[in-house]
């Protein structure tokens, strides 16, 4: 083929490429002659409601242990005197879509926020407010925060579920704080899970580029409706930077939360009562079944939903509420992700027959302790793993469910969701374990998981 050829045929397909483009997208997107096809018209409507937040927080530096050593600080001639905690000023950046202009809320990531002692919200017009935080829930990565403004713009929530693989996308954010930035790119995949990324996964793959400071930003469709919160990417290593896999956090999802946070500043996670595993292709063969759909149930708690429905050990659960289920990660979001005392339909395979069950889901029942058992574990509270967390049944040990701001044990550096597995180099398996361990020690020596990696933490 000569080059002539080659090129008449590259010309045609980008005429063909413009037509179709142009026959697609709405008029108002194309200059006055009618040549040139842009984003910008939408742009100037969605990026207003894209906001750039910057924290500040003080994190406890832990004193030097040489200078607790008697020995050291009489060989050295180090004064007896007390020593006070010391502190570091930690800032991050951040991005945060404008979810309701009237009451000044705006939607962002957890761990943009996390631990923050000041979040100041920077708009486009050039406006900065201090916001206070209406609620977080870590486990999905989502958090709200409000601020005292008026003349808002926000954006409208589209229907996450509508989503298709290869709809056109726009990430908009402050990577490495640089200033609002918009990126375009494809959806790459839908319902991504098992990635050890959040407790709750059912991530929007798109290959928009999305780097640090773009957490908490807005992913628009083309008519700039909000279809995901952008959290996180895929690389390799630290500094890798982005290689074409982002993730963002579909809009369903984030309303669904949302509104759990406005009405209790906190989510109170529903749960079915039961342990579930993959269908493997040796499980489908037993069952009869084909592969890779729902999840088989390995146990059943007493007097949990899943009992009161009449569910069985063995049961394949293949949809809740005409959703196909693919995997048990699968149905924990799903009925992690409903209201308390929302009645589902189940459809499941019990000895080769199709059966319907129905189920009101109930709120996880928790054993907390909050009197503090130590004194520098004031402020936290603890509790068994939750039948909800990712490390149910996977790990021993106890929950740090809440940890207040500026408490001893926040000063400490305990976090909310860390889980304890040992004290002192003692394994504690439940809150009572955890009891006896803590009450009769002066120094704490923690093993802990936090963010699915182990780390000691020393409270003194």
């Amino acid at each position: 083929m000569t080059k002539l050829k080659t090129s008449l045929i590259w010309l045609a397909a980008l005429s063909l490429l413009f037509q179709v483009a142009h026959a697609a997208l709405p008029s108002e997107w194309f200059s006055n002659n009618g040549e040139m096809p842009t984003l910008a018209p939408m742009l100037d409507q969605s990026k207003p409601a894209v906001v750039n937040i910057a924290t500040i927080s003080h994190v406890r530096v832990p004193n030097n242990p040489l200078m607790d050593d008697p020995f050291f600080r009489r060989f050295f001639n180090i004064p007896q005197q007390q020593q006070q905690p010391r502190h570091r000023t930690k800032q991050s950046l951040g991005s945060g879509v404008i979810f309701d202009a009237k009451q000044g809320l705006v939607l962002t990531n957890s761990h943009v926020i996390q631990r923050a002692d000041e979040i100041t919200v920077s708009l486009t017009d050039g406006r900065s407010f201090q916001a206070e935080l209406v609620g977080s829930d870590p486990a999905t990565d989502v958090a709200l925060i409000k601020i005292p403004a008026e003349d808002l713009t926000a954006l409208t929530l589209a229907d996450s579920d509508q989503l298709r693989v290869g709809d056109f996308v726009v990430a908009i954010g402050n990577p490495f704080g640089l200033g609002q930035t918009v990126t375009s790119g494809i959806v790459s995949a839908l319902g991504r899970s098992g990635l050890g990324i959040e407790g709750y996964e059912n991530f929007i793959q798109t290959d928009a580029s999305i780097n640090p400071g773009n957490s908490g930003g807005a992913l628009v469709n083309l008519r700039g409706e909000l279809v995901g919160i952008n959290t996180a990417i895929f690389s390799p290593g630290q500094r890798a930077g982005n290689i074409g896999i982002g993730f963002a956090i579909p809009s369903n999802m984030v309303k669904q939360i949302s509104d759990q946070l406005i009405e209790y500043g906190e989510v109170k996670r529903a749960y079915l009562g039961v342990q579930m595993q993959d269908i493997t292709d040796e499980l489908a063969s037993a069952f009869n079944i084909p592969p890779g759909q729902g999840a088989v149930i390995t146990s059943i708690q007493k007097g949990a939903a899943a009992d009161e429905a009449g569910l069985q050990i063995g049961d394949v659960i293949t949809s809740v509420d005409g959703q196909k289920l693919r995997s048990a990660d699968s149905l924990r979001n799903t009925v992690g992700l409903l209201m308390v005392g929302q009645t589902i339909k189940m459809d499941i395979l019990r000895n080769g027959k199709q059966k319907t069950l129905k189920a009101t889901v109930k709120e996880i029942q928790k054993q907390t302790q909050q009197a503090p058992v130590h004194p520098k574990l004031s402020g936290a509270s603890f509790g068994d793993i939750e039948p909800g967390s990712p490390y149910y049944g996977k790990i021993n040990g106890v929950a740090v469910y809440e940890v207040k701001r500026g408490s001893p044990a926040w000063n400490a550096g305990l976090k909310t969701n860390d889980i304890i597995t040992s004290v002192n180099k003692t394994k504690v398996n439940s809150l009572e374990d955890f009891k006896k361990q803590v009450r009769n020690n002066g120094t704490l020596l923690f093993n802990l998981t936090r963010d699915r990696r182990a780390m000691f933490l020393i409270l003194r």
